[in-house]
């Protein structure tokens, strides 16, 4: 077992896992905006997901929800009740740290990625489980942080990859300096090294810059990334900046990263408003069998599919299509959490979903 600095050890995200956490939409939230499309999209990701491994869906209405997946309810699917603002899962959810004692669960504060929508419900999911026993760990630790799964990448050996644009938005953090932010990050983590990425972002995007958009660890030597070779699209200077950025970065054994690059998607626009809507590949979800790739109908998909093969041997690259998750901003890896194996009850669950 492999333990950094004061033995805490953020597990990567590909390393063997107990269950799923999402929250299903909630009719009280701006998802009723697109009920006819999210529904529909969610089911199916249910049904990918709950095939593989076990899925806990947090939802307001439990009865609704329950009807709603009559055709896919399965003995892995697990739904909890409890006010919910929203759907973002990665950045309410627990993040689960590995520690001496066991596991630890995380509950950062969530601010709705700084203050721009209401997080008062979701900011309590997390506490919520903990209380009703879901987590099998010794300790649930509030630190005094404002921090979202979606804007840290673990490579499980004592790195982290970061972008500033969100971990210093001025909103989340404001008295912390960069040099705290670090610190309290290594602290919490037992990190060795953060790597920081200054450039990177997708227009539409509500996070500020969250790394899973733009950039995710495969494993400790490989990186998968958004690139983008059209010199007329919007992005192309900060991608490009950010792809330079990667290729300096090196591994703990000061060896370059292997780089796959994932294909910049084709513009897709909001049929309200034509808003752009941040359609990315980056944001896959990495299970115990299976890599699912969010797709959105467009040509880039399959070769996206392809290119992320390369970097999974063991694993299929399975396409999901999360056209309508857009429409609110997000998109798989957004909407989901993993839980390390040994990290949940299962016996609470069976009670609660009783």
């Amino acid at each position: 077992m492999y333990f950094c600095a004061m033995n805490k050890r953020l597990p990567a995200e590909w390393e063997p896992q107990d269950a799923i956490q999402i929250a299903f939409p909630s009719r009280s939230s701006d998802w009723i905006d697109y009920w006819d499309e999210v529904v529909p999209c969610y089911i199916g990701i249910i049904k990918v997901i709950s095939a593989y491994q076990p899925l806990i869906i947090v939802c307001d209405n439990k009865t609704e929800v329950a009807e709603l997946l009559k055709e896919v309810l399965n003995e892995r699917i697990f739904l909890i009740e409890m006010p919910i603002n929203d759907t973002w899962a990665r950045d309410h959810g627990a993040i689960t740290v590995e520690t001496d004692n066991g596991y630890a669960i995380y509950d950062f504060m969530f601010n709705g990625w700084g203050l721009k929508f209401a997080a008062d419900k979701d900011n309590l999911i997390t506490g919520n489980l903990w209380k009703q026993g879901v987590f099998q760990a010794s300790s649930l630790v509030i630190p005094d942080l404002v921090l979202e799964g979606g804007s840290i990448e673990s490579d499980g050996k004592g790195t982290v990859l970061t972008t500033s644009n969100c971990l210093l938005s001025p909103n989340r953090n404001p008295h912390f300096s960069r040099a705290e932010i670090e610190q309290k990050i290594k602290d919490l983590f037992g990190l060795q090294r953060l790597l920081w990425l200054e450039s990177g972002h997708l227009e539409g995007d509500d996070t500020d810059a969250h790394i899973d958009t733009v950039a995710r660890f495969c494993d400790e030597h490989t990186i998968a990334y958004v690139q983008c070779t059209d010199e007329q699209e919007v992005h192309y200077e900060s991608l490009r900046n950010m792809e330079a950025e990667l290729q300096q970065f090196r591994t703990a054994d000061k060896e370059p990263y292997r780089l796959i690059p994932l294909p910049m998607a084709d513009a897709v626009y909001a049929q309200d408003d034509q808003r752009r809507l941040p359609a990315t590949y980056a944001n896959f979800l990495i299970m115990n069998e299976v890599v699912l790739m969010p797709t959105y109908g467009l040509p880039q998909d399959e070769l996206a599919i392809a290119q992320l093969q390369q970097a999974y041997a063991d694993r299929k690259v399975i396409g999901v299509d999360c056209r309508a998750l857009l429409l609110q901003h997000g998109s798989l890896h957004c909407i989901t959490m993993q839980y390390p194996k040994g990290s949940i009850c299962f016996d609470t669950l069976k009670t609660l979903n009783q």
